[in-house]
């Protein structure tokens, strides 16, 4: 791995540097967890959070804390968005089978998909 880039995957934080980060109480993180809204990695009975696990808590506290989101409603947006992620990937596999041409009308088309405009 070249110096600089990060897995983002690799647990590296503690519970309380964590919280620190995202400005709640460890007990906040502990319930969010118990929800299964992260799932840290465990070393020694130790919990240790990657970059992605803060990132996908910091999108829980903006929804619960910023939006008015209810636990329930953050299980089903968290599932969507994994959801919308893989199909984003798989699109973009099919994407790449696609001559120029061809990968060129499919961006158009889904372009004009999803901002809304009508045929």
């Amino acid at each position: 791995m070249a110096y600089g880039k990060r897995d983002k995957d690799k647990p590296l934080y503690v519970i309380s540097v964590v919280s620190e980060i995202l400005e709640v109480h460890p007990q906040t993180l502990r319930m969010y967890e118990r929800e299964g809204f992260v799932c840290p990695r465990r070393i020694n009975r130790q919990r240790l959070y990657s970059d992605e696990d803060v990132r996908r808590l910091n999108l829980v506290i903006q929804l619960t804390k910023d939006m008015g989101v209810n636990r329930a409603g953050v299980d089903i947006i968290l599932r969507m968005r994994k959801r919308m992620e893989a199909m984003q990937k798989e699109m973009m596999n099919m994407m790449d089978l696609l001559d120029g041409e061809a990968q060129r009308e499919f961006e158009k088309r889904l372009k004009k998909m999803f901002s809304g405009d009508k045929e």
